[in-house]
């Protein structure tokens, strides 16, 4: 048992009575839930009734969570329920869902992003079940004249172990809510969890199977227009002039017009090359998608049409250029790379990749005098509502943003200007539209993973041990480089530079932002260093972590090594690493992001000459997993996601135009270039939970090109591999 006091304020905690019939309803900050079954939904008390950001317990035993946080294929809606379902101690087959819009009042960090949502919850879900199992321990002790020491409860009944008399949640949850919010509450030793750490099904997977309606895309309501935009076909051109007379003439189109999307005060996710758009509106999708193809339109540049060719060329350069500021220096490392026995150089690059989720981007907007109503799939909702009100001059108060589930995000929409399209769209046409990207929208519009180039430096004594180490990234917009991750802090010389490039491409988050690339480029030198020395290079990554363990350089660095080794180890174990198989190729790589360690060892094979993936072992700290069933679908989904873009996926420039708009041109990875098999390992250490989301994905372009060199004797140097005729099997 952990005593800790319940430090709610008026924000993250709202105790509320039913407004008929019984029922306590207790609201939280933080949570997300699950979905009834047909008999749940058959026997949903009256009583009930919405209201955002809370946890409410009808009187036949039924509860209900609330999830304010945006779903993007992350399973928060399974497992964060789960954590609040623990602690208040109820069966899991009685708890269901409702989501929730947004609201600045009640709800924190409403957010899907950076692999935060289990992390930075996880407290404030445990004290929000709690607290409340505590208020209904309260009113049955009341309500029976015994202390409450002598109560206990199990799956939402509550017993007085000396008596045995019973009671179930819902018959004393009226009683409940006259209740003061208690100090401080126990909350259980994770030794006597019950529902976290069991394997638990996906709440919307039928939803998402059977193809029922929960996504933006999915989203109509009688009445409403399409909408669709056209933006300029080049980064660096604005519109001239256009003529919309042919379009206007076509069946169902109902409006032609300039709509500009730039808020007076621009908010960090405001990130948007093309503010000014034309925009069809019409009845139906294809009418709208034939009338946006007979636009006569004139664009003029506004600034120079870029080039890939370009873009490489200045990243080489940024390289070249070494007096600049060190974003860490420890030691000499001048004079230790001078002095070194033998000193190995490599670059690494990585173009442009666009999101490309498997749902384009949408949003419905219905704006008029009195209100903004917007109903779509968003990450920063909040932000997206801010920027609204700045754009169309209205009271903050007056606009209210719902949330779908999306169809994949991976930093897409965390940059919610299609949201504002669409309200800047219905507040022009004075009628309810749904705004719909297609691929080629998507795709051409910007706010790219960022282009990169790093080069390393690492130099050995006469002994084959590492001397110095230096990294210096550049990249479009930003730097791909952590300085204060390993291998800083294992090395008595350490350098780490950073570089940034402009340009008029817009960049954004993808998902594990710089990590993404920074880590296979990582990973693949070490393999080359360790090689140099002569050593395995798990052997000679513990060794460093041994280093850093007992003499760390600096006192900044981020990671823990101990975990770092631990999950090597793990996969080394699990792999059976020392084992030596006829056509068998290993790959080994590990990487630290977002609070989490991930080691991964892939295996390949030669399938009629073309590499193939046979298997992927992967080991994983993440502290305390929520839900097994859960974070092993999560794994999987970004090895394999990792793999394709590094194997694969590439998007380049010509005079400003994006040569790739589609998949015929963007290829993605298919099933017959997956893994075979991937199995999942997960330290167990009881630490609090940390990121899952994204940490998979940074080490398999590491652990890729490890395997490709053993598997085809050759380097790989630039993403995506498949443009140094490598071809998957």
């Amino acid at each position: 048992m952990i005593l800790v006091k319940t430090k709610y304020n008026r924000r993250s905690f709202l105790k509320v009575s039913a407004a008929t019939g019984g029922g306590m309803v207790l609201g939280f900050s933080w949570l997300a839930s699950c979905s009834p079954t047909k008999e749940q939904i058959l026997s949903m008390p009256e009583a009930w009734f919405d209201i955002n950001a809370y946890v409410k317990i009808g009187e036949n035993g039924l509860v209900t969570i609330f999830s304010p946080n945006p779903e993007i294929g992350q399973n928060i809606k399974t497992s964060m329920p789960m954590i609040v379902a623990e602690e208040l101690d109820v069966d899991w087959k009685n708890v269901v869902v409702e989501q929730a819009g947004l609201s600045v009042k009640k709800y924190t960090r409403q957010v899907a992003g950076g692999s935060q949502s289990i992390r930075r919850g996880w407290q404030s879900l445990r004290m929000a079940g709690a607290t409340a199992r505590r208020m209904l321990l309260e009113a049955a002790a009341k309500d029976w004249q015994v202390p409450i020491s002598e109560l206990s409860t199990q799956n939402g009944v509550i017993t007085h172990t000396i008596s045995g008399k019973k009671i179930g949640y819902g018959a004393i949850a009226s009683a409940a809510v006259n209740i003061k919010v208690p100090a401080e509450i126990s909350l259980k030793d994770p030794k006597d969890f019950n529902i976290i750490g069991k394997p638990t099904k996906n709440v919307d997977g039928k939803k998402i199977v059977t193809g029922a309606p929960q996504f933006g895309l999915d989203f109509k309501r009688a009445g409403m227009l399409i909408a669709m935009i056209e933006h300029p076909p080049a980064f660096g051109m604005k519109l001239k002039n256009y003529d919309p007379a042919i379009a206007l003439k076509m069946p169902g189109i109902k409006e032609v017009m300039v709509v500009n999307t730039k808020p007076s005060e621009n908010q960090w996710s405001d990130i948007n090359a093309f503010s000014e758009i034309i925009a069809v509106v019409g009845e139906t999708t294809w009418q709208v998608m034939q009338a946006k193809k007979s636009l006569i339109i004139e664009w003029e540049w506004d600034s120079n049409g870029e080039n890939s060719a370009d873009h490489n060329a200045k990243l080489d350069q940024s390289l070249l250029i070494t007096d600049i500021e060190p974003s860490r220096k420890d030691g000499n490392p001048e004079a230790a790379f001078q002095n070194a026995h033998q000193v190995i150089e490599r670059s690494y690059s990585a173009p442009f990749l666009a999101h490309n989720t498997m749902e384009p981007m949408n949003f419905f907007a219905d704006v008029t005098q009195d209100k903004v109503e917007l109903i779509g799939p968003i990450q920063t909702p909040e932000a997206m509502s801010n920027s609204v009100a700045s754009l169309l001059g209205v009271p903050l108060e007056r606009i209210s943003i719902m949330l779908t589930r999306m169809g994949g995000g991976f930093g897409r929409r965390l940059y919610g200007n299609f949201g504002l399209e669409a309200a800047a769209i219905s507040q022009k046409v004075g009628h309810p539209i749904k705004l719909i990207y297609s691929r080629e929208d998507d795709m051409t519009q910007g706010v790219y993973r960022p282009a990169y180039k790093v080069k390393y430096r690492a130099a050995l004594d006469a002994q084959n041990n590492l001397t110095a180490f230096s990294v210096h990234g550049s990249g479009i917009h930003e730097s791909p480089v952590y300085e204060n991750r390993f291998p800083a802090g294992t090395v008595d010389h350490f350098l780490a530079l950073k570089s940034t490039i402009d340009s008029n491409i817009s960049t954004g988050a993808w998902r594990a932002p710089r990590s993404n690339f920074i880590a296979g480029a990582e990973q693949a030198f070490l393999d080359e260093v360790a090689e140099l020395a002569g050593k395995d290079p798990i052997d000679f990554r513990l060794e460093l972590f041994d280093r850093v363990k007992n003499n760390p350089i600096g006192e900044l660095n981020d990671y823990d090594p101990s975990r770092y080794a631990e999950v090597l180890k793990l996969v080394k174990e699990k792999s059976n690493w020392g084992a030596k198989t006829e056509g068998v190729y290993r790959g080994v790589s590990a990487y630290f992001c977002h609070d989490s360690y991930v080691a991964q060892v892939l295996d390949m094979v030669m399938d009629k000459g073309k590499p193939k993936v046979k298997k992927v072992w992967c080991a994983i700290d993440c502290g305390i997993v929520i839900n097994p069933e859960g974070a092993i679908n999560q794994a999987e989904g970004g090895i394999i996601d990792g793999i394709g873009h590094a194997m694969l996926s590439s998007l380049t420039f010509d005079n400003g135009f994006p040569q790739q708009k589609n998949f015929d041109t963007y290829p993605l990875i298919r099933h017959h270039q997956a893994p075979l098999e991937i199995e999942v390992f997960f330290v167990d250490n009881g630490i609090d939970p940390t990121g899952l989301g994204e940490p998979s994905l940074p080490p398999i372009a590491g652990a890729l090109a490890n395997a490709l060199y053993k598997a085809t004797g050759k380097r790989l140097y630039k993403q995506p591999f498949s443009q140094q005729d490598i071809v998957m099997g």
